[in-house]
């Protein structure tokens, strides 16, 4: 997480991580690559797998659906669902003890103000070739 600046500051509990690690790797390779072949019954054999309970498991996948949707729609230049999404998580990562300081607390800063107006104009010029 180092080689990225935006998550020098994010600080996760060593714990949490070997969780979550623990959980990833009771899956099998194709798990893996889709979540969505996670039935009940898998989720449980994951759950018993990483020595954690269900609902953690069921937490994560839906951290990682929720992740999912807000890249995509990054992707698509859609930032007003990425604010609004980061606003509805309070600050936080819903679901991981004590939250994920450094996560959607905002943009502060010249950067981020030149980061945005970035995006807006690269938003816009997208708009008017699609016209």
């Amino acid at each position: 997480m180092a080689n990225n600046p935006a998550l020098a500051n994010v600080k996760v509990d060593p714990k949490d991580m070997a969780h979550i690690k623990a959980i990833v790797m009771s899956m099998t390779p194709a798990e893996r690559e889709n979540p969505d072949l996670l039935n009940p019954s898998r989720r449980r054999r994951l759950a018993a797998g990483a020595g954690r309970p269900v609902v953690e498991v069921n937490r994560l996948i839906k951290q990682f659906n929720e992740m999912k949707k807000m890249m995509s729609g990054m992707m698509n230049g859609n930032m007003a669902g990425m604010e609004q999404m980061m606003g509805a998580m309070g600050g936080g990562m819903p679901g991981m003890p004590g939250g994920m300081p450094g996560m959607g607390g905002g943009l502060k800063g010249k950067m981020a103000n030149m980061a945005m107006k970035q995006m807006a104009r690269r938003i816009q010029k997208n708009k008017k070739k699609r016209r």
